[in-house]
């Protein structure tokens, strides 16, 4: 299989799974409204709701960096420059994800 192809399924399943999770989020998203910040913090340190956002957290930063890397590939022209821009990016996509649920998963402690 090529490697577009595997990028393009990816993309697809990966947004097929953020829609779920984006709902899931924004159900519970509208419930903070009218919580003060104890109830919301209860929220995100309940072991089912840290698993269901660290989800939403990695696969919104796959998908974001799958798309970003597509618009690299049709725009810089420059070998060099475009893999050094995928490198960072996917550098990127894995630091700030990991520091988001270190943060998360430290709210708990």
């Amino acid at each position: 299989m090529m490697n577009a192809t595997k990028k393009w399924i990816f993309l697809k399943i990966s947004s097929a799974i953020l829609v779920l999770l984006m709902v899931w989020f924004l159900f519970n998203l509208v419930s903070f409204y009218d919580k003060n910040y104890d109830e919301v913090l209860l929220f995100f340190v309940s072991q089912p709701t840290k698993f269901l956002f660290s989800l939403f957290v990695i696969f919104a930063y796959f998908y974001s960096a799958l798309s970003i890397s597509e618009v690299f590939e049709d725009y810089i022209g420059n070998k060099k420059l475009k893999d050094f821009a995928n490198k960072l990016l996917y550098l990127f996509a894995i630091i700030i994800p990991i520091s988001t649920l270190l943060i998360i998963y430290k709210l708990s402690l």
